[in-house]
């Protein structure tokens, strides 16, 4: 059976520094897939080099049976792969609605109509006319979350959408997650909050100084995935 997204030895440099080293992993359609590590694993170059924001120096990157090693990002998101960047990276000056249709210009399908996405981030529908500058830390990363939807992607990368906010407000973004999983997507979720990530997704692929540590199935328990984390070390992320 052929993968959504396959990699394959997949080195990639800033200039002199190596960040990633031989990393592979496999993305079933539907699947979701926890990518953790610590800080400077290489977690965000290995989303970044999917979206093709970075081109690797050895390896491959496939996409539903297709080469897109050397294809740049408007033609992977024109295929069907969205990124939500660590950060947000909205326009402040644009509405939530404009951020958003900024999203559907590039759309693959009009598989997810402004209607749809409100259903589903009922935390913004009351916002639409709002500038995203006006919007709070969680209703901001719910635009870019919804941004990346309106391309109508068959995978989802998101980066660190935890980051900074309250409690109340993750829960509710992962409930949208859960959603999405539902609805048949497949994301590939960076994420700090290891906790977390293992409950949302089915597989975890560790990070550890760019190489992988951890392939396994999120029911591999905490513990593993912990000393994959450390490198072996004894304590854990809490």
């Amino acid at each position: 059976m052929t993968a959504l997204l396959e990699i394959r030895d997949l080195d990639v440099r800033y200039g002199d520094f190596q960040a990633l080293f031989g990393v592979g992993l496999r993305v079933e359609r539907g699947q979701a897939l926890a990518l953790v590590g610590a800080n400077g694993a290489g977690k965000t170059t290995l989303l970044r080099t999917i979206a093709g924001a970075i081109a690797p120096v050895r390896g491959t990157v496939r996409y539903d049976g297709e080469d897109i090693t050397g294809a740049p990002p408007h033609r992977r998101i024109q295929r069907g792969i969205a990124l939500v960047p660590e950060g947000r990276r909205l326009f402040p000056s644009l509405t939530v609605e404009e951020n958003i249709l900024v999203g559907a210009a590039a759309a693959a399908s009009a598989a997810w109509p402004l209607e749809r996405i409100y259903e589903v981030f009922p935390l913004i529908a009351g916002r639409r006319r709002h500038r995203a500058a006006q919007l709070s830390g969680g209703e901001q990363q719910a635009v870019a979350i919804a941004r990346a939807l309106a391309a109508a992607p068959s995978l989802l990368l998101l980066d660190e959408i935890s980051l900074g906010l309250a409690p109340k407000v993750v829960s509710q973004l992962y409930g949208t997650l859960t959603a999405l999983r539902e609805s048949g997507a497949t994301l590939v979720l960076v994420e700090q909050d290891l906790g977390r990530a293992l409950n949302a997704c089915d597989d975890v692929v560790c990070l550890l100084e760019g190489r992988v540590a951890l392939t396994a199935a999120t029911s591999v328990g905490r513990a593993e995935v912990v000393a994959a984390y450390f490198g072996n070390r004894a304590e854990g992320p809490r």
